[in-house]
């Protein structure tokens, strides 16, 4: 046998090196292929998948935000864009007609949209639910799904329900009730072809939408528009820079209207996030301390001297001198050195627990996001001077929202009440998942201490520097105030907070209504700017044909905590309204004032607010069923009819219907 010569076994291991390599590269790509159809299949299929259809996310209706009565106030609206691609269009004659149907648009429009020169078109505006199935399976169409949030009264609640920014809520209520309100969103698959276009008709809902609950705040609507068109008008006659103005029910604490304006604009929330010096509004629970603690009582004498008194180095000074006096009659006419040298009797510790427990220095507990807790500094950190300016209302500051819920203390008989304003939170499907309840937060002073105050309350304005809030059928008891604006570089010269807070009827309160207007021009006592609004806003309200008030207790209304009837006095008869009637709104009849009695005005052509106000401003009630334009009057125009009696209003559909 011969033996290979030296390249014969050259090429039988190149043979060998070569069928080795073969078969190893063969290894590999069974391997490969076996991994990408075994192991890595269902992933491969898949992004196969993937290129012919497209998950996407479906946004939920976000809740709708109502007033007391169910009324929207925010709601989410589902709008459409259409958008058109001319040159996937299967029939353009079609899509014309299509289009001039569905978006209501002329038949040149929908040429130019379909035009086949163009790529990519938009119809102009957004179109309501009903443009997606008439248009959903028509090729070339693409329609995109919007959720707008919209607030029905613009301004008015502004800064109170907040706004909604790429579906999530930003301030106020829709912040704080983001959960309730936001929903769960869905998801559809949209098939595309080889090119990677949607395909039209080709679309999968894989998890529909959860829309949002609702809430149902305690805010009423048209007690809000009162305030915030009371408030408003307010600052533009003063000059002020803004104001804020509240009413609420101090037997529950509901909060029925909340008004922040400044600078013109009502998004902001100061009633709750910006504390002030509170003044003279804060005397009556200094008398409460003095009360309460047995220290002294509404007899007591005190020396205001020449309405000046210098203690620990500080003068307190009073508008009018008054000498020796009450303290019932130093807080009627809000005599600074009056009230401050009574409370001198008060210890550190009482006069700090005093305020403390009507809550200021502490958050109030509203649901809302901002809230500031104000100022009260412990006793230790007080200075010799502390006690007299605590007693005036200074080196302490509180929000609108803690003063409006103090006052309702005095009012309801000494009871701090939480803030109450949401009443309820429901589901998808409108089922109730949690109910707000009144809720008494402490007892801070007794029945009879609330009584005592509210008398005197009731005798300033009747007869001391909150005249201006009076109302001539229902005793109103209130306190103005006026301090000092602090700025950067601290008190402000000419510069001043300006603040009433009254509730009515004084001897059984149904509303507590706080406004404070913010550095007004020219006149700025508390008793000449805020008191009128105050007034005007409880007319108003009184006027209104649906509002909260019990008027079933309103007619027993009619005597003050004094036991005695309440009348309207002649000045009361003869104040001007606030704001002053419009000219153009009627005209001058010239009504007559007869001892307690009065000829009933002229009223046909009003709308039923105006008249009730004209009327209520002459001492009568007013009985109304439903608003509109006053077209006649129960007596007639032009009969006496004594103060107190009711005048009928029929009214016909018009500007209050």
């Amino acid at each position: 046998m011969t033996r290979p010569t030296r390249a014969q076994r050259r090429m039988n291991l190149r043979r060998r090196v070569l069928l080795t390599a073969w078969l190893l590269a063969g290894g590999v790509i069974v391997a490969r292929s076996a991994e990408l159809q075994v192991v890595e299949g269902a992933a491969w299929t898949e992004q196969a998948v993937g290129q012919h259809s497209e998950s996407i996310e479906v946004p939920a209706s976000r809740g709708a935000i109502l007033d007391r009565n169910g009324l929207a106030l925010a709601v989410s609206h589902e709008t459409f864009r259409v958008s058109i691609a001319p040159r996937e269009l299967g029939d353009r004659a079609v899509a014309v007609d299509a289009l001039v149907t569905n978006l209501e648009i002329s038949r040149e429009k929908a040429r130019s949209l379909t035009d086949p020169n163009r790529r990519w078109a938009v119809a102009p505006g957004r179109y309501p639910p009903a443009v997606r199935a008439a248009l959903a399976d028509l090729r070339g169409v693409y329609l995109d799904r919007q959720l707008d949030r919209v607030h029905l009264h613009q301004d008015l609640a502004r800064g109170l329900l907040g706004n909604v920014q790429e579906n999530v809520g930003r301030g106020g209520i829709e912040q704080q009730y983001e959960e309730a309100l936001r929903g769960r969103a869905g998801r559809e698959i949209r098939a595309r072809n080889s090119e990677g276009r949607l395909i039209p008709g080709k679309l999968i809902e894989v998890e529909p939408p959860l829309p949002g609950g609702e809430l149902v705040l305690t805010i009423d609507r048209d007690l809000q528009e009162i305030g915030h068109e009371a408030l408003r008008e307010a600052i533009e006659e003063t000059g002020a820079t803004g104001g804020d103005l509240l009413v609420t029910n101090p037997q529950t604490g509901e909060i029925l209207a909340m008004v922040s304006i400044r600078e013109g604009s009502s998004s902001v929330l100061t009633a709750i996030s910006t504390p002030y010096e509170p003044g003279s509004t804060l005397k009556p629970f200094t008398v409460a301390a003095i009360l309460e603690t047995g220290v002294g009582t509404l007899q007591d004498s005190v020396d205001t001297e020449d309405g000046r008194w210098t203690v620990a180095g500080r003068t307190i000074t009073d508008v009018h001198a008054a000498g020796k006096i009450t303290l019932s009659d130093a807080l009627r006419e809000s005599s600074n050195v009056g009230v401050a040298k009574i409370a001198t009797r008060l210890s550190s510790a009482q006069q700090y627990e005093n305020l403390r427990d009507f809550g200021f220095g502490a958050p109030s507990g509203i649901v809302l996001p901002g809230e500031a807790s104000g100022t009260l500094r412990r006793p230790d950190r007080w200075s010799a001077q502390s006690p007299v300016s605590l007693a005036i209302g200074y080196e302490i500051a509180v929000t609108p929202l803690q003063m409006v819920m103090a006052y309702g203390a005095l009012a309801n008989g000494g009871y701090l009440m939480e803030p109450l304003l949401v009443k309820e939170v429901r589901g998808p499907s409108k089922e109730i998942l949690w109910k707000g309840e009144p809720r008494r937060v402490r007892k801070v002073v007794s029945e009879t201490t609330t009584r005592q105050i509210v008398r005197v309350m009731v005798e300033v304005v009747e007869n001391g520097t909150g005249t201006a809030a009076g109302l001539s059928s229902f005793a109103v008891a209130g306190k103005s105030g006026t301090s000092r604006a602090y700025g950067p570089d601290g008190y402000a010269v000419g510069d001043y907070f300006s603040s009433f807070v009254g509730f009515f009827p004084a001897n059984e309160p149904q509303l507590v209504v706080y406004v404070k207007i913010e550095r007004p021009r020219g006149a700025y006592y508390g008793a000449a700017t805020a008191a009128p609004v105050t007034r005007a806003t409880m007319q108003a309200v009184l006027a209104a044909g649906r509002s909260p008030l019990d008027r079933r207790a309103l007619v027993s209304a009619t005597s003050t905590p004094l036991g005695r009837p309440y009348l309207p006095t002649a000045r009361f008869a003869s104040q001007p309204l606030y704001p002053p009637p419009d000219p153009a709104s009627g005209p001058n009849t010239g009504e007559e004032t007869v001892g307690m009695a009065a000829r009933v005005p002229s009223v046909e052509g009003l709308s039923a607010r105006v008249a009730a106000r004209r009327l209520h401003a002459l001492g009568y009630r007013v009985l109304l069923q439903t608003p509109g334009i006053v077209w006649r009057t129960f007596p007639p125009a032009g009969e006496q009819l004594p103060a107190g009696d009711t005048v009928r209003l029929e009214t016909r559909r018009g500007e209050d219907g």
